[in-house]
């Protein structure tokens, strides 16, 4: 409780005059109190600027999830225990200053102890390391936080739902990646996917068609257009065939021309095509080793983009 709730009169000690409450200390004007501050309405001093709000806390439901914790981290899927886990540092404190001899051999037994009481079964270990491998391969792909934590969410779902058992973490952890960028519409072939994680090729799809299977993923089927812009980055070409190779893409999958055809080749063949007939040449092998396809798969997409083209015209 504050002085002024308990004493009716102040005494100032330079001028040993007794103030009333609601006098200035000053110019004995009258003291004016607004939004908690209290101020004199003749001079604008300020006499008491304390407020304490003494509101009720907001009301929380029992099908609400407002949670009244004002402190610690947020919460990560990108962790096992969502980030509730505890951290012992090695050879400095929370000052920067250097421990001693003791103080270090005593934090190295706990942080020892730490990691043997860290999981609680092997689950959570399964879980740690798949979430370790998400993390490690969404930061080589450049992937955004967001997609880390979609990753994450979809590689504990597969975890509850037993999709684990006889099959590489590595793998499962790589076709959530890969599932994600598919659903969120991401350009990350599963070569791309392949190259940063631990894992083959063949088991990383195996792995996304069971997760699509079994937790029946919103995956759209990739259109050849989300593969052009990248494409055309590594070729320097201009930006008006980058757009004339992105609407011939679009056609194509919107009149169903492109189904069942490898997106990327699919748009490969595009660019190839549409540069030739601006007059730039691109050379088809180069082509298909940034699409990640071979050069067979661009030369047979060829006769169908031009009757496109044709048709464009």
């Amino acid at each position: 409780m504050h002085t002024r709730d308990i004493y009716d009169n102040g005494f100032d000690e330079e001028s040993g005059r007794t103030l009333s409450e609601q006098a200035c200390p000053e110019c004995e004007g009258r003291l004016e109190t607004d939004g908690g501050e209290t101020s004199c309405g003749a001079c604008g001093l300020i006499v008491d600027s304390y407020y304490l709000d003494h509101a009720a806390e907001p009301r929380t439901f029992a099908d609400d999830d407002t949670s009244k914790e004002r402190t610690g981290a947020p919460l990560t899927e990108t962790r096992h225990d969502r980030g509730l886990s505890t951290e012992i540092g090695w050879n400095k404190d929370a000052n920067g200053n250097s421990l001693s001899e003791t103080k270090r051999r005593q934090l190295n037994r706990l942080r020892r102890e730490h990691t043997r009481g860290r999981w609680r079964s092997k689950a959570e270990r399964n879980l740690a390391h798949g979430l370790g491998s998400i993390k490690r391969l969404t930061g080589a792909l450049d992937l955004p936080y967001t997609i880390r934590e979609q990753a994450c969410a979809l590689f504990k779902d597969a975890q509850k739902a037993d999709l684990l058992k006889g099959r590489s973490i590595e793998a499962i952890a790589a076709g959530s990646v890969y599932g994600v960028c598919r659903i969120n519409g991401i350009t990350r072939t599963v070569e791309e996917v392949t190259e940063n994680a631990r894992v083959n090729e063949s088991s990383i799809l195996n792995s996304y068609r069971t997760l699509n299977e079994a937790l029946s993923l919103p995956a759209p089927p990739r259109s050849p257009q989300e593969f052009v812009r990248k494409l055309a980055s590594d070729f320097e070409l201009p930006p008006a065939v980058i757009y004339r190779a992105e609407e011939l893409a679009a056609r194509a999958h919107e009149s169903g021309v492109s189904g069942g055809k490898h997106p990327a080749g699919f748009a490969a063949t595009c660019l190839r095509v549409v540069a030739a007939d601006f007059g730039y040449t691109v050379v088809q092998r180069e082509l298909a080793e940034a699409a990640g396809v071979s050069a067979v798969t661009v030369r047979n997409h060829q006769e169908t983009v031009n009757a496109l083209l044709e048709e464009s015209e």
